[in-house]
């Protein structure tokens, strides 16, 4: 191991443990997190940044799927398209991209207000998206299974270079989508799982953020997660479908955290490490703005309440742990040569062989 892999090891492990904190104390991320730690084999957040380094060039279409509508109020929660939101500013400050927002046609107005907040317009033509400087698009899914296949087909045909799912359902392996206790919510949410399965069928890098197993990707590992988390075994749901909540879709790389969001920050702290570039993550204003523009628009958080808030961690919690995530990575890429006499000696003990 270099002086320069075993940084980016352990601002990677950084990272990591910061999006697994867990406040709520019931263990969920931390299961979640061995499994997707032993399959990825590294730091889960620097892993899927590398993708993004190694495929996304400039003007580049990347599809962010997100969106997940939640009972009883039939509304789409914060906590993935917060993150999804920071992410599209975050492709398009490190690479010229042009990120394009899939979602339920629940999320589609919201996501436009908060366009604004992170600098850029928005399109729901993606034609125009893709000739316009500082521009994001925002595309409706179907949640008809019927019409899912043909407009994924359509949205494939653009070839994007990459996928990242944050936050979206899935469908289980009896075709049954299931909120966070079991119940049936199929009709609620968009089928953008059949855009994925498209996707990576054809061969686009992908990356899925999860924090339970319902949400698209998940089926990654899949053993692991039945064996070990509440009701994503099959007959463990429900609903009667004797499926349990597991989604059935997988991808080739995987990030699973406390809740999505800090699994999607992760992602993008990582990547300002490997461009050297910390005004690709979000500073702290811009998190707690995006919290407030989004609840004001019909976004709720987990518990229901209209206030900003994901997963019940409240503006303070996300805007603190994006602090820590530009500190601890921002140090790295700032200062770290002011300790360059210990890098040798450390690794001459060979623990990290």
């Amino acid at each position: 191991m270099t002086r320069d892999e075993l940084e980016k090891r352990n601002v990677g492990e950084n990272l990591d443990a910061l999006m697994n904190l867990d406040p709520r104390g019931y263990g969920v991320c931390r299961i979640l997190y061995a499994g997707s730690r032993a399959y990825t084999g590294e730091p889960l957040t620097m892993h899927a940044a590398q993708v993004l380094r190694d495929t996304v060039k400039e003007n580049d279409l990347v599809y962010i799927i997100t969106g997940f509508v939640l009972l009883p109020h039939k509304v789409p929660e914060m906590d993935g398209t917060v993150s999804a939101m920071l992410l599209a500013r975050a492709l398009v400050m490190a690479f010229g991209a042009k990120p394009v927002i899939v979602c339920p046609d629940d999320s589609v107005q919201a996501i436009e207000k908060c366009a604004a907040v992170v600098g850029l317009h928005i399109y729901e033509d993606l034609d125009t998206v893709q000739t316009l400087p500082l521009s994001m698009g925002v595309v409706a899914f179907t949640k008809n299974i019927t019409f899912a296949p043909a407009q994924a087909t359509e949205l494939a045909a653009r070839k994007p270079a990459a996928v990242v799912s944050v936050e979206a359902c899935g469908a289980n392996a009896v075709g049954v989508c299931h909120n966070a206790v079991g119940l049936d919510v199929t009709a609620l949410q968009a089928r953008s799982d059949v855009l994925w399965d498209t996707l990576r069928a054809n061969g686009v890098p992908n990356i899925a953020i999860g924090d339970l197993g319902n949400e698209i990707g998940m089926g990654t590992i899949a053993e692991h997660i039945k064996k070990y988390v509440p009701f994503t075994a099959e007959g463990e749901c429900q609903c009667g479908c004797g499926g349990g909540i597991l989604s059935a879709t997988k991808a080739d790389n995987i990030i699973t955290a406390t809740c999505s969001d800090w699994g999607c920050y992760g992602l993008m702290a990582a990547l300002a490490y490997l461009k050297k570039d910390m005004e690709i993550l979000h500073h702290e204003e811009m998190e707690s703005e995006v919290m407030r523009v989004a609840a004001r628009n019909g976004f709720i958080d987990m518990t229901g309440s209209l206030l900003p808030g994901i997963d019940g961690f409240s503006t303070r919690m996300n805007v603190g742990i994006v602090s820590l995530m530009r500190q601890c990575t921002a140090y790295a890429v700032r200062c770290s040569h002011k300790s360059d006499h210990w890098f040798g000696p450390v690794l001459a003990k060979h623990f990290f062989d």
